[in-house]
C-alpha cells in the first residue's frame, strides 16, 4: 500500500518518513548539526545544478525538517513544503515571494495582529502595498479590492479572534478569475478539521507553534503548496526568469510542483536566515503524531464550554461557529464537519475591572498569549495580542474590548467549566470561598 493512500491517522505517524534511510530508528533522528560532509567535488556539482537530493548545510536543508516538510505536504494533500522558525515567518515569506517589487496584497482586517500589522505597516515599507477588504464574510469585498497589480488574496480560514470562517470556495474563485493565488493561513482547524487545498487555496500557511506542535513548547511555522495554481501567466515573471540561484535556470521548469517554497528556500531562508532548528522540528512531530486525537478531545471540550458561556449572565455573546444562532454556522457545516476548532471568544458582560479580576481568578486555565496547546488558554486579545492596534482596528479584527479569547485543550470539560464558574463569580463578586 503506498503512503498516498494512507488516512490522516496513519500520516501522522509514519508520513514522509522511511526507517531504512535512517538506521531503522523507530523515531524520526535529530539531526543536530550545522553542515554535511559533501564527499567530493562532483557530487557538490550534482546538489548544485540540482541534479541529486542531498543536504549542504543546515540553513538550506536538512533531514529532520525533510520528514516534518514531507509530512505536513502528505497531511496536507500538496505538492511540497518548507519549514521555518515561526508562524509569522511563514506568513511574512509567502507574502514576500509573491508580492516581491512592488506587488500588492488584498486581506481582510480581521486577523491575528502580528499579521495584522505586518499587512499594515511593515509591507507597505517594502512597496508592497495592502487593499483591505471591509467584510470578511462577503467574498464579492474581495473583489472589489483587487487592482490589476495584486498579487494575491490572503485570509484566515477561521479568524483570530473574531472566530470567523471564511468561505474558501468562493473567495479562490474570485482569485483565480483575477490570475492570482489564495493564500490562507490554517492554524486554527488544522488539516485535521480542514485541507483548504479541497476547496480552491493555493498556498497554505501555518504556525506551527500552535496545534500542530501542541505543547506550547516551540516556535515553528510552514508553508505548502499544490500544483494547481498557474505562475507562468505573466503576472509572477520572478517565478519564470532565469534565476541566478539555480545557475540562471527557470525555477518553474525545474520544480513545477514546488516552485512556490523552493523559491522561498532558496531566496528568503537562505538570505533571510528564519531557520527552523533539528530539535524544533523533532518536537513539531511529536506532536504531529497526536493530532487527531487531542483536537477530536479539544473540539468536544470546545463545544460543550461554549453551550456553557451561552447560557451564562455574565456572558454577552460567544463566538464559535458549533453554536446553532452562530453567524458562521452554515459554513462551518460545509468546511468544517468534524468540529469548528478549539478556540472561542466570548464577550464579558461587565467593566476592565472585572475583566481583570476574571483572569487573575483562572486556576485551570493559563492566562497567556499562544493557542492550540494541551492545556485550557485564556487571554484578552485587546490588551495582548492585539493590544498596539489602535481602537478603530481592534474593533474590525474582532478584539473588542470586553472580548475573552479561550483555546481549549484535553483537560476534563467539567474542571474547565468550574474554573470558568468561579471565575466568573469573582469578577461579579458572588464567590463564596468554601471552607
Amino acid at each position: 500500500m503506498s503512503e498516498k493512500n494512507y488516512r490522516f491517522e496513519t500520516l501522522q505517524l509514519r508520513g514522509g518518513y522511511d526507517p531504512e534511510k535512517h538506521n531503522y530508528a523507530s523515531t524520526v533522528p535529530i539531526y543536530q548539526t550545522a553542515s554535511f560532509n559533501i564527499g567530493n567535488i562532483e557530487r557538490l556539482r550534482r546538489i548544485r545544478n540540482y541534479e541529486e537530493k542531498g543536504f549542504l548545510y543546515s540553513r538550506s536543508g536538512n533531514p529532520t525538517l525533510d520528514v516534518l516538510q514531507q509530512r505536513i505536504t502528505a497531511l496536507e494533500g500538496g505538492t511540497s513544503a518548507i519549514a521555518v522558525a515561526s508562524g509569522m515567518a511563514a506568513v511574512s515569506y509567502a507574502l514576500l515571494n509573491v508580492a516581491e517589487g512592488g506587488g500588492e496584497i488584498v486581506a481582510p482586517a480581521a486577523l491575528y495582529a502580528g499579521s495584522f500589522n505586518l499587512l499594515k505597516y511593515t509591507l507597505p515599507e517594502l512597496n508592497i502595498k495592502v487593499n483591505w477588504v471591509e467584510d470578511p464574510n462577503d467574498p464579492e469585498s474581495y473583489r472589489k479590492a483587487i487592482t490589476p497589480n495584486t498579487k494575491a488574496i490572503f485570509a484566515e480560514t477561521i479568524g483570530n479572534p473574531l472566530i470567523n470562517v471564511l468561505d474558501i470556495e468562493k473567495v479562490a474563485e474570485v482569485a483565480h478569475e483575477n490570475g492570482i493565488p489564495l493564500i490562507v493561513d490554517n492554524t486554527f482547524p488544522t488539516p485535521y478539521l480542514l485541507k483548504p487545498f479541497d476547496f480552491g487555496a493555493d498556498i497554505v500557511v501555518y504556525s506551527s507553534t500552535k496545534a500542530l506542535g501542541g505543547h506550547g513548547n516551540t516556535l515553528g511555522g510552514l508553508i505548502v503548496e499544490n500544483d494547481k495554481f498557474n505562475w507562468d501567466n505573466g503576472k509572477f515573471p520572478h517565478f519564470t526568469r532565469p534565476d541566478y540561484k539555480a545557475q540562471n535556470k527557470n525555477l518553474y521548469e525545474l520544480f513545477p510542483k514546488a516552485v512556490f517554497t523552493t523559491r522561498i528556500r532558496i531566496h528568503y531562508l537562505s538570505n533571510f536566515g528564519a531557520v527552523l532548528s533539528p530539535f524544533d522540528a523533532f518536537l513539531i512531530l511529536q506532536g504531529i503524531e497526536t493530532l487527531s486525537v487531542r483536537v477530536d478531545r479539544e473540539v468536544r471540550n470546545t463545544e460543550e464550554i461554549a453551550k456553557y458561556l451561552s447560557n451564562h449572565p455574565s456572558v454577552s455573546w460567544v463566538s464559535h461557529p458549533s453554536l446553532k444562532d452562530d453567524i458562521n454556522r452554515g459554513l462551518a457545516e460545509k468546511y468544517l464537519p468534524k468540529g469548528a476548532g478549539s478556540i472561542l471568544s466570548f464577550g464579558f458582560n461587565g467593566n476592565q475591572e472585572e475583566i481583570d479580576v476574571f483572569l487573575d481568578s483562572l486556576k485551570v486555565f493559563s492566562f497567556l498569549v499562544n493557542v492550540g496547546d494541551s492545556k485550557s488558554l485564556a487571554t484578552q486579545p485587546s490588551e495582548t495580542t492585539h493590544g498596539s492596534l489602535t481602537d478603530e482596528d481592534k474593533a474590525k479584527a474582532g478584539a473588542f474590548s470586553n472580548a475573552i479569547r479561550l483555546s481549549i485543550g484535553i483537560e476534563n470539560v467539567q474542571d474547565l467549566i468550574e474554573d470558568l464558574e468561579q471565575a466568573l463569580a469573582k469578577a461579579k463578586g458572588n464567590f463564596i470561598e468554601e471552607k
